[in-house]
């Protein structure tokens, strides 16, 4: 009874939308080319976020211009993120949103951190070009 219980509650889990400022951020992503684009969604997890977006640029310049496409974005829509944390660098840009957090990497770095492999708790959203 319990097994029947806990497969309901995963299916529930797997038919929730992305809020729509997720959704846009992906689109944005995707349109300059970011690579091994992954939702993961947090909501029940004891995490500080509802969702984080994972991507990758091929270098630190694709990097800023993916990071920069994410924030224009946004914007148009009013939303602006809270704090944003390694720009300068670009390797690894964090933007906070506060009910999702973008982390934009190089290839290197992201496999290095490894988020999705720390956050292995969380539900795992695959993208693909057609993502809304």
């Amino acid at each position: 009874m319990a097994k029947t219980e806990r497969k309901r509650t995963t299916t529930a889990t797997r038919t929730r939308k992305l809020s729509s400022e997720v959704s846009k951020a992906v689109r944005a992503a995707l349109d300059k080319k970011a690579i091994d684009v992954v939702v993961l969604d947090l909501r029940d997890t004891p995490a500080f976020t509802d969702f984080f977006v994972l991507c990758s640029g091929q270098n630190q310049r694709q990097v800023k211009a993916i990071s920069d496409a994410i924030e224009e974005s946004l914007r148009a829509s009013k939303v602006r993120a809270t704090h944003v944390e390694g720009y300068e660098r670009g390797d690894w840009v964090l933007m906070d949103f506060f009910s999702f957090i973008v982390h934009v990497f190089t290839p290197q770095t992201r496999t290095f951190y490894s988020l999705e492999r720390l956050w292995g708790d969380a539900l795992r959203v695959e993208i693909s070009d057609d993502t809304p």
